[in-house]
């Protein structure tokens, strides 16, 4: 099997130390995101993409069964094993609080819902780069969740970083097309969206290293991730894929994300 394949090779080039598979796992998302991304070389009039965005809701629908899946089995279930429920929780609450403060102070714009955040960013900044700081703030919860379950067990944390690759590479395209449509510059699209998944990697590297060094703050940690990943799916990816009239579509594409995670996490976990 391809992914049993793919999973053996990671875990050989990490080592299996925890930081080492929090780079590699991460990096591996970010290459899938970059990929993503690339899809709008190929797309003749992205205009007309975004406005049919049947594949953009059930891309961000099928993120949000694979998100959903990993914040209990690979997170939370591992965190309370750990330190009970108290410590998870708290995590879990605190991660929630953490991206919605990051909605209110970052402007940024959703494809969909359109503008978020402060007054001041609706003036200042282009809508298209809005778009991209959206998808920043969705990679942020992304990196520290494989952060987080590397650290806790590396072959966890490449069973997480495999599906939430797998889900970037809509998401890759859902960064790159708004710019492409806004600018008329595929090249610069594809960029920011290789940028984007960079910030799963920074993210994924920095959790990792706080709960190597501080292995009590790890359950802290793995429900932060888990809150965090839970208030984009909540605030952001479910209702995003239900906006435009795709909504049969886009909960098959949840579903699918969902059945596709609890797979790898069972089979490869």
């Amino acid at each position: 099997m391809l992914v049993k394949a793919l999973a053996s090779w990671l875990e050989e080039v990490s080592h299996g130390d925890p930081i080492y598979t929090a780079l590699v796992a991460s990096l591996f998302a970010a290459l899938m995101t970059s990929l993503g991304s690339m899809l709008i070389l190929f797309i003749r009039n992205p205009s007309r993409v975004e406005r049919s965005s049947v594949l953009l809701d059930i891309g961000m629908a099928f993120s949000s069964g694979v998100m959903t899946v990993a914040s209990f089995t690979s997170l939370l279930l591992p965190a309370i094993d750990m330190a009970g429920i108290i410590t998870p929780l708290t995590g879990f609450i605190l991660g929630a609080v953490a991206i919605y403060i990051l909605n209110s102070i970052l402007p940024h714009e959703h494809l969909i819902k359109g503008y978020e955040g402060p007054q001041w960013g609706m003036r200042k900044v282009m809508s298209a780069w809005l778009v991209a700081v959206a998808i920043i703030i969705h990679n942020i919860p992304e990196g520290m969740a494989i952060g987080a379950s590397s650290t806790y067990d590396p072959g966890e944390g490449i069973v997480v970083g495999i599906a939430i690759g797998l889900q970037d590479l809509p998401e890759g395209l859902s960064v790159s097309l708004p710019i492409a449509v806004a600018t008329g510059r595929k090249g610069l699209a594809l960029l920011v969206g290789v940028l984007s998944g960079l910030s799963e990697v920074l993210t994924g590297f920095i959790t990792a290293l706080l709960g190597s060094a501080a292995v009590s703050l790890l359950p802290l940690l793995l429900g932060f991730g888990a809150g965090a990943m839970m208030y984009v799916v909540s605030h952001e990816a479910l209702p995003e894929s239900h906006r435009t009239g795709h909504e049969n579509k886009a909960t098959i594409g949840f579903f699918l994300g969902f059945i596709v995670m609890l797979y790898l996490d069972s089979t490869l976990g």
